[in-house]
Order: C-alpha cells, then structure tokens, then sequence
C-alpha cells in the first residue's frame, strides 16, 4: 500500500515554536522523504497536546543580531516551499494552536484537517512585522483575498469550525479524549490516498498545483502532459486488469 511518512513536531516546552534547530531538522526529514519513492503520503503533526506550531521562537529571536533575522525567516520560508512542492500529498493535522509560521506551514501542505480545539492564525501584526513564510501570499490563494487582509490586518485567530467554514480547512473534527481527533482524520485520509496509484496521484497533484497558478488553456496543456506521464506506467495497466478480474489493484508504483 506505500509508506504513510510522518513528521510530529515536539517541543512542548516551547509549544513547538520553530527555532533554528527544529527548522534545521524539519528540513532534514523532509529532504529524506522528498527521495523515499515508498512514502504515498505524508502528514505534519504534533505530540504537544493542544498545540500544533506556535510560529518562531521569540525568545531566541530576541537574542539573534538583526543580521541574523533575514535568514532565519529566509530559511522558514524555503523549508514551507520544500514542504509544498513535494511529490506526495502531504497532510497538517491541526489538533491544536496553529499560529503565524505554524499556520504558514499548514498552508503549504495540500489539505488541512482541524480539530475542534483548534485554534490558528497569521499574528505577526501583533508584533510589527509581517507573516514571512509564505502567509501573505498562500492565505489569500486559499481563503481569498479579502478574508485573508482581515486575518493578516487584525491578527485574528479563528476556530476550527470558523476555519472548515471559511474553506482554511478541508475538515473540522470533533476533539476526542486522546486530542488526536485531526491526526485520526488525515491518517484516514493519507489511507485512502495510498490505496491509489501512486504515479496517478503525484502527476495530479502536480497538474492541480502548477495549473491553478496560470490560465486556463495554459493549465490544460500542463494536465495533458501529466496525463502523458501515466499512459506507458505498469500501474495503469494493473488497474486495468483489476476492473477487469474485479479485484482491487496493488499498485507498485512504476
């Protein structure tokens, strides 16, 4: 069925903010997942209970030299890209606060699932900067234009039904007692998706993602060349022989 990859920030002490470290080490597994062809899906979480990512870490930020901020929010910002550009789908499972680079990581993963507990936005207005990972233009890719000026302006944190009525997340899930309820959810869904081809999945992802960014005949041209890529595959012809014996299809990926 293919590996299901997962990546559980924690640092419950520091409610899993990304410090240079954690960024360093994020970027680390996903560069090992990005080559691992096994892996069909992948899901970002936490074993913090209540809290997904709390952004930066402001204490050590406090401490850095104004030289030093730059990169650091650079290297945020490369590791989220890392993160979307992925060939596989890739989940957040929000099982608690989601706030500035925690959001911003959220939304470079293709679906988000929350929880009911969940709380998260983009409040970097709040301390005079900016969202710098990537907040200000993927929100609004996401959620729209002018709910994601109103999130970015005021700093408004919303909740998880706020976020699944807004379209900020694919699901709002009821909070169980263990306060996995998301990540339940999004390994159901990352499931789901590895009993899929997984050269199918990849080549829609990519068409999805690369034709949402041009117009419409541009976008076509890109399908038709991901569709190109599945036509000589074993996999397709494997499914076609499943449908035929009626039998479910193991796909092996080539």
């Amino acid at each position: 069925m293919g590996v299901i990859a997962v990546v559980a920030m924690n640092r419950p002490r520091a409610w899993n903010t990304f410090s240079k470290n954690l960024v360093a080490m994020f970027t680390e597994a996903v560069q090992a997942i990005k080559f691992d062809k096994s892996v069909r899906s992948f899901i970002i979480g936490s074993t913090t209970p209540g809290i997904f990512c709390a952004g930066a870490d402001l204490k050590e930020r406090a401490k850095m030299k104004e030289s030093e901020v730059g990169p650091f929010v650079a290297n945020l910002r490369a590791l989220c890209s890392e993160v979307e550009n992925l060939p596989m789908p890739v989940i957040a499972a929000i099982d608690g606060g989601a706030y500035g680079g925690g959001l911003e990581m959220s939304l470079a993963c293709d679906l988000r699932i929350a929880s009911t507990t969940a709380k998260m936005g983009l409040t970097e207005t709040k301390l005079a900067i900016i969202p710098g990972g990537g907040g200000t233009q993927r929100l609004p890719r996401i959620i729209g234009v002018g709910r994601a000026k109103e999130m970015i302006f005021t700093g408004k944190v919303v909740e998880g039904a706020e976020a699944e009525r807004i379209g900020l997340v694919n699901y709002c899930v009821e909070q169980n007692e263990n306060g996995t309820a998301a990540y339940d959810k999004a390994m159901e869904i990352a499931k789901q998706i590895c009993q899929n081809g997984p050269i199918g999945v990849k080549m829609a992802k990519f068409a999805i993602s690369k034709g949402s960014e041009v117009d419409l005949r541009s976008g076509l041209a890109i399908e038709e060349a991901c569709y190109a890529q599945v036509i000589p595959t074993k996999d397709r012809m494997i499914a076609l022989k499943a449908f035929r014996d009626k039998k479910r299809p193991v796909f092996t990926g080539e």
